[in-house]
């Protein structure tokens, strides 16, 4: 099935990135837009597109059909790099980052769509669902939850700033948002596009293949490669749900029918591999540097000039940056497709007493290393760039200590409470905003042991 691009489905005017912050901290508020919002792109999930039986009690089998799909094309795709084939994905390191920043405004809610189901955790049928929202926290555990673990990947590669995404970079997560906030309402769909989010695709494993090669961590993805297996992971109780929450009599083919508009949720809005083909680093480049020069322009000392402008004057106006990149490498100041230390604008910005020290982030720095090195890149210079990328896990020993803390904090507020209280409270700390949070990671583990 191909994506969807936002021209090709009506958004109803609504801000996705606004929307998308809305649900995320005042969900309250906003949950009259974000009916609105699920309502309308329900319109385009169109339910017969759906790679689903039409027997709901096939679901299982047609899951494991599906992963022995997907491990005949994995073990293809290892058998094609161990003949020497190069990386399937990502071009260079700066490839791969440049998809990890696009990619975080899904992954920095993994799992939301489910958040609506703790309200029924009392519930039997309920129970595969549940579950499988707190293990997308890792029960509570930081090296597991998955949205922290994520938080700090984005950290070590300084990738924190999401700016200027395209909007379409926030259709997925609205979407898991919107549909944890209004469960009750949208419980068949929550179940399918729970189905279809929770299946082991080929791309997850190439993905943690590749990023492992460049020297950046792929703990998150390889934890979504052990929890969504088909036999017992979050795959199987997935199309458990479906059978579990499946009405008896007429209400069976309608439920079914929203199931599979839930499903097709999934196809909306940019995808990973959309945001991997996507990548140009000459593009993505000149975006960066555009944007530094609307801080830069008028901060450059006149002394310098090149073509017969300073380097105010070559940033003073949008759209010079293609030509500023060409006249450096005619002055010699960069010597494309080979080593970047050999160029004088790298040294001027990555050396021991570079004078724009600290000017570019790690990942400007890396598009900036792949763009001159060009042909020039090979192996050795991704092991060495990659020398300063692992992310490192939230789990030292001072930072299960105070968790520990939060937890005997927390137990002693809810000790004041009434059972009911106890348990709205617990709830709202495991909410998309909170869960990764010390008091929400010590909610987690006091809401997994009672289940």
């Amino acid at each position: 099935m191909t994506m969807q691009t936002l021209s090709q489905y009506h958004v109803d005017q609504t801000d996705l990135r606004d929307l998308y912050q809305q649900l995320q901290h005042a969900p309250a508020q906003h949950l009259n837009e974000a009916r609105h919002f699920l309502r309308n792109q329900l319109q385009h999930a169109t339910p017969q597109l759906a790679d689903l039986p039409d027997n709901p009690a096939q679901l299982e089998t047609h899951i494991l059909r599906n992963n022995a799909r997907t491990a005949r094309a994995w073990r293809d795709y290892l058998m094609t790099r161990k003949q020497g084939q190069p990386r399937r994905y990502f071009s260079t390191r700066s490839h791969a980052l440049y998809f990890l920043r696009n990619v975080a405004p899904t992954k920095l809610v993994d799992g939301a769509w489910l958040y609506g189901v703790l309200r029924q955790w009392h519930d039997p049928r309920m129970h595969d669902l549940v579950r499988t929202y707190l293990e997308e926290l890792g029960d509570g555990e930081p090296e597991q939850n998955h949205v922290l673990v994520y938080r700090q990947l984005l950290a070590s590669h300084d990738l924190r700033d999401l700016d200027g995404l395209p909007a379409d970079r926030y259709m997925q997560g609205a979407l898991q948002l919107a549909l944890g906030h209004l469960t009750d309402e949208f419980l068949p769909e929550v179940i399918g596009y729970n189905l279809g989010y929770e299946q082991l695709p080929l791309h997850l494993l190439i993905t943690t293949y590749e990023l492992a090669e460049l020297g950046i961590d792929p703990h998150y993805f390889r934890l979504h490669i052990t929890i969504d297996n088909a036999s017992t992971g979050h795959a199987r109780r997935a199309a458990r749900a479906v059978l579990d929450n499946l009405p008896i009599g007429s209400g069976q083919q309608s439920f079914y029918r929203r199931v599979r508009q839930g499903y097709q949720l999934n196809e909306l809005g940019a995808s990973s591999t959309s945001v991997i083909r996507e990548f140009n680093l000459d593009r993505e480049l000149c975006r960066v540097l555009e944007e530094k020069a609307k801080v830069a322009r008028h901060m450059h000392s006149d002394m310098c000039r090149i073509d017969g402008r300073t380097i105010n004057e070559w940033l003073d106006s949008s759209g010079r940056i293609p030509a500023l990149l060409e006249a450096l490498q005619q002055k010699g100041w960069i010597r494309r497709h080979q080593d970047p230390a050999d160029s004088r604008f790298w040294r001027l910005i990555k050396s021991d007493r570079a004078p724009m020290f600290g000017v570019f982030s790690d990942y400007e720095l890396q598009l900036l290393h792949d763009w001159i090195a060009g042909e020039w890149q090979c192996e050795q210079t991704n092991r060495l760039a990659a020398r300063r990328s692992h992310a490192g896990h939230p789990a030292d020993a001072e930072a299960k200590e105070s968790l520990r803390r939060e937890e005997v904090e927390l137990q002693k507020t809810l000790s004041k409470l009434s059972e009911q209280e106890r348990t709205r409270r617990l709830i709202e700390l495991l909410s998309p905003a909170e869960h990764f949070t010390p008091a929400g990671l010590a909610a987690t583990r006091i809401f997994a042991a009672r289940l």
